[in-house]
């Protein structure tokens, strides 16, 4: 019988929570949840030199957001607890014992200055530095002071199977006694990482590329404790933009959250995500959650980077806005509306122009509705139809103010608006004539919505208060 598919998303809590590492999250919470297994959240807070304070809270934020829960974890327990790694010292002590009873540690007698020196003289002889080329001959018992080195137990090629990339091999130079437990009692990430995927009973791991290089070190010290080590999958990099390099803060890799305060749907968020570097061997892009549960596999992680794309997101945010019911769709553009602008009209038109909820108040400040919050800017020239003298668009504007007048200020509806226009166009040798200049001193634009809807929400005394400021 297989044992059962746990996976953990481990993060260190030096800065806010971005888009790569939430996709290392998402894609082990998927593999557990496919297989019924457990999906554990663990903190890596060894490094304190780094750690950020509240990131821990916005880690639990982030993922919460996404809903991509934990079964364990630093809130919530376990039976692997605790899940911040600053509290499980005495755990990762007594596996340096261990290592080190069985001869596979040691104390490392060299200060900073003696290993600085033997780094500065590998320099001058162009070669590179290895530990192990210096281990000492006769080494004291460790005094849990002073830092402990990894005794490599065989110099050796290492060749090992990754889920993502197949066949992995590295040679001899790989390999190098490192630090286990540093002077202040804190383990390193190389070893404290192997401690907890074994405690906790890691059955896959997911990780970026930049750990490859690493690997056979941690298979040198499952290999020292006589523990078949877990499945490793390795993700592409996500790219910037440019799809030339690996996405950073220069090319607009963003705070996690960001994204929620921009209006995107968390459902939307993960089916974007999930596609940055996987994809289901169908032409299918527009995935629900327990779609995305049902269909994903492992085998179908692609090697090469994924190239991030806001377009493609605002597109895919689109259509999971289309899929919600009608009735949230306005209650959520209702909310973001000023008061004196909220009805079903602007809901209508705001809702068919909208990828996220983001674009309601972007629309409305400096965006193609601007005009609903602010009075345009109207240029004589702008208000001629083609050919027409200004004189002849000054008295169609006078027609149109004084059909509109006659309109009792309740009954102001476009349908009521659009009639009492068209009768005026209508007796025009273009309806242009008329509808161009009511548009642009309505809207300040050329293209708008349809002028009697602008008009209906605008209401009769402000549409009157523009047409005057045209004429």
């Amino acid at each position: 019988m297989a044992p059962k598919v746990v996976t953990r998303f481990a993060p260190s809590p030096t800065g806010f929570m971005h888009i790569g590492g939430i996709r290392t999250a998402l894609y082990a919470w998927l593999w557990a949840k496919k297989n019924s297994g457990s999906f554990i959240l663990r903190i890596e807070d060894t490094d304190k030199e780094r750690e950020v304070p509240g990131s821990i809270e916005h880690i639990m934020e982030s993922l919460k957001w996404l809903g991509l829960e934990w079964d364990e974890g630093p809130d919530i327990g376990g039976p692997h607890k605790p899940y911040i790694q600053s509290k499980r010292l005495e755990i990762y002590r007594k596996y340096a014992l261990r290592l080190e009873e069985s001869g596979y540690a040691y104390p490392d007698p060299l200060n900073e200055g003696e290993l600085a020196g033997l780094r500065q003289k590998a320099v001058a002889e162009h070669r590179p530095f290895l530990y192990r080329e210096y281990r000492p001959q006769k080494v004291e018992k460790w005094d849990g002071k002073t830092p402990l080195r990894f005794k490599v137990p065989e110099i050796k090629s290492y060749l090992w199977y990754d889920l993502v990339y197949g066949d992995l091999s590295a040679g001899p130079e790989a390999l190098d006694d490192f630090i286990l437990i540093k002077g202040d009692g804190y383990p390193t990430y190389n070893f404290a990482h192997v401690v907890d995927d074994i405690e906790m009973e890691v059955t896959h791991v997911m990780r970026g590329e930049e750990f490859i290089s690493s690997t056979p070190k941690f298979l040198s010290v499952y290999e020292a404790l006589r523990i078949t080590p877990p499945a490793y999958a390795t993700l592409p990099h996500i790219l910037g933009p440019s799809g030339k390099k690996k996405l950073s803060k220069r090319d607009g890799a963003k705070d996690l959250l960001t994204y929620r305060e921009e209006g995107y749907l968390p459902e939307a968020f993960i089916n974007f995500l999930a596609l940055l570097g996987w994809n289901p061997g169908t032409d299918q892009e527009i995935f629900s959650r327990e779609e995305l549960i049902r269909v994903f596999e492992i085998a179908r992680i692609q090697k090469s980077g994924a190239r991030m794309n806001e377009t493609k997101l605002d597109w895919i945010n689109k259509e999971h806005l289309r899929q919600l019911p009608a009735e949230e769709i306005k209650n959520n553009i209702l909310i973001l509306l000023p008061e004196t602008l909220r009805s079903e009209k602007i809901v209508a038109l705001i809702a068919e122009r909208i990828s996220k909820w983001g674009d309601v108040r972007k629309m409305l400040g400096a965006g193609e509705f601007d005009f609903f919050t602010k009075r345009p800017k109207v240029e004589k020239g702008k208000l001629v139809y083609k050919n027409i003298s200004l004189e002849k668009i000054s008295s169609n504007l006078k027609l149109a103010r004084e059909a509109l007048k006659n309109i009792n200020e309740n009954n102001f509806t476009s349908e009521n608006i659009k009639s009492a226009l068209m009768l005026i166009a209508s007796s025009l040798e273009s309806r242009g004539e008329l509808l161009h200049p009511v548009r642009y001193a309505l809207s300040g634009r050329d293209q708008s919505p349809d002028p009697f809807i602008v008009a209906e929400i605008l209401g009769k005394n402000e549409t009157l208060s523009r047409l005057e400021k045209a004429l």
